[in-house]
């Protein structure tokens, strides 16, 4: 009788789907938070791109400025202005960006020629799932850089 019942209880396949299931769910819930959080990150890095590019734009515009300017303040060029401009903008696309985070420079160089405006903006990326994105537990710090020309007259 016994021997029946171990054959019988070997051979029963119930209940097999909830242990596969128990099996591969986290697997597949990191693959799955861990590919959407990565996306995050990398929209994030590129948003900030994009506002140091901005940035550096408008500060370089109003380096010779006639006329008033968001960067600009009185006609000349305004660092709070820049920051604010880059803050305002930097929200615009969902990003909390802080005065200690921009650093402004009108007169870099780069790429080898001076004369350009520079923006470098750092930034602390959070994902709210640490625990299963342990790439960006506790934050990972992203920086975008950007030159333009400033403005000759």
């Amino acid at each position: 009788m016994r021997d029946r019942t171990a054959a019988s209880f070997a051979m029963n396949c119930g209940g097999s789907a909830v242990i596969e299931f128990a099996l591969l769910a986290p697997v597949f819930l990191m693959l799955l938070f861990g590919s959407i959080e990565f996306g995050r990150l990398l929209w994030t890095q590129q948003a900030l791109q994009q506002v140091a590019i901005a940035g550096a734009r408008c500060m370089a515009v109003a380096q010779g400025a006639i006329q008033s300017s968001t960067c600009a303040s009185g006609g000349s060029y305004s660092a709070a202005s820049t920051k604010s401009y880059i803050e305002t903008t930097a929200s615009g696309w969902g990003i909390s960006v802080q005065d200690a985070d921009v650093t402004l420079d009108n007169t870099a160089t780069c790429g080898g020629v001076t004369g350009f405006s520079q923006v470098t903006i750092t930034n602390n990326f959070n994902t709210p799932v640490p625990q299963i994105v342990l790439l960006a537990a506790g934050g990972t710090s992203l920086t975008a850089t950007a030159c333009y020309p400033n403005n000759p007259f």
